[in-house]
């Protein structure tokens, strides 16, 4: 299929601009708050209910980050014409195959679906298409793409965003939470049908239909590299006896969440892992005195912060880790023009051929072009340098043929070094 690209001047259409009409409170559900779905018959009524409807199904999924180690599904909300709302309790209820089986002949609408799938899979429902409404937005070209900013843009009513935030593992459930979850698909099918007639009318249908099939196929994250170098504040550490000090601490602190399924900075913040690393205490008493280590759950603990601090001190050189991490990839993007400056003014071309492709069609460079691709294809250029094979290195580190199709030219000029 051909697409008709957006030129440079030409504008996005009305439904894309920040600035709607008169915006309604949206604050109850049209059918009033379903019950909690949290005994077998119940779930069999559900089951019933929303295999007699029709047309697409509404999902929305919510956990407890921030408050608990894991990242499962402690609220499950469905809606579908025909069958009404549905607010399931996945805990109670931990196995919805059925419901998902007789989803699946419909497509499924999830707001930023790469978040909800993993957590919707592990309770059994696996969607058999997918339509997300947070990357449709970007994809049209909107400057906020949050649920509550898209569902105000686009269809003008207002949702009330307060519990976001709020601790899902709760048992019972308050019922202004309840209230909050119904509304977050309450309007979730009318907001897809008219993102659905813009991406339409852009010409940018059929790249969206692509980005939401790589999202539903997307394999599960695999383990980070060394994931305790992401403990905030670990910038400003400077010796690679700091480095471990942290490792150490970090480690043993997400030991004690996973087994107690805890979020690690209830446990102990990363400001404090850091603060103690670099004050170096030389006793517990030390360690005690510092702030957050003085409170009584912390102090409760202190022989473990201290046993981690002391295994790092204890370390040989060999055994310390790297100023930074070793992987298969290019190296951070600020440290190339140490390591290579001329892959780092390749770097500098590629992103502004990228740049320039994405404001001609009002979409975010990195929807454009997955980041790590295009690091990758710049940090290792294809031999020789020609358009097809940019698209096939682009294709080979997951770019998706629409944005090969618009990036391959552009790149295969960019990544030549000028001559002098």
């Amino acid at each position: 299929m051909t697409e008709t690209l957006p030129g440079p001047d030409q504008e996005v259409s009305e439904a894309t601009q920040e600035s709607g009409p008169d915006v309604t409170p949206l604050l109850v559900p049209r059918d009033g708050t379903p019950p909690v779905t949290e005994t077998a018959a119940s779930l069999a009524e559900v089951v019933a209910r929303f295999a007699g409807g029709s047309g697409p199904v509404a999902v929305d999924a919510e956990r407890a980050s921030g408050y608990r180690y894991s990242q499962r599904a402690y609220l499950v909300q469905l809606r579908r014409e025909g069958s009404g709302s549905a607010l399931i309790d996945p805990i109670a209820c931990p196995d919805l195959s059925l419901l998902s089986k007789v989803l699946q002949g419909d497509e499924w609408v999830l707001h930023a679906a790469s978040q909800d799938i993993p957590c919707l899979v592990e309770v059994g429902m696996v969607p058999p298409a997918v339509f997300d409404t947070e990357l449709a937005g970007r994809l049209a070209g909107f400057e906020r793409v949050g649920l509550g900013a898209m569902v105000e843009n686009v269809l003008g009513l207002r949702l009330e965003k307060g519990h976001s935030a709020a601790d899902w593992s709760t048992r019972p459930l308050p019922e202004s939470w309840l209230v909050y979850a119904a509304l977050d698909v309450e309007v979730l099918l009318e907001l897809r049908d008219a993102l659905e007639a813009e991406l339409a009318s852009q010409g940018k249908l059929a790249w969206a239909h692509e980005e939401f099939e790589a999202v539903r196929l997307a394999p599960p994250a695999g383990p980070r590299l060394d994931p305790w170098r992401r403990t905030s504040g670990i910038h400003r550490l400077r010796s690679r006896r700091q480095l471990a000090g942290v490792r150490a601490m970090w480690e043993v602190r997400d030991q004690m969440a996973r087994r107690r399924d805890t979020a690690p900075g209830r446990i102990l913040p990363d400001a404090a892992i850091i603060s103690a690393v670099t004050a170096a205490p030389a006793t517990t008493g030390d360690l005690m005195a510092l702030p957050v280590f003085g409170g009584r759950s912390t102090r409760r603990h202190v022989d473990t912060w201290w046993g981690a601090l002391q295994s790092a001190a204890g370390m040989s050189d060999e055994q310390l880790p790297q100023p930074v991490p070793t992987g298969d990839g290019p190296p951070a993007a600020n440290r190339w023009a140490e390591r290579d400056p001329v892959a780092a003014r390749r770097l500098t071309r590629a992103r502004m051929a990228v740049t320039a492709i994405a404001e001609q069609n009002t979409m975010p460079a990195e929807n454009l072009l997955p980041p790590d691709a295009l690091r990758r294809v710049v940090w290792t250029p294809p031999e020789p340098i020609d358009v097809d094979a940019v698209r096939a290195a682009l294709l080979g580190h997951g770019a998706r043929s629409w944005q090969v199709a618009l990036t391959a030219t552009a790149l295969a000029a960019a990544l030549p070094e000028p001559p002098a």
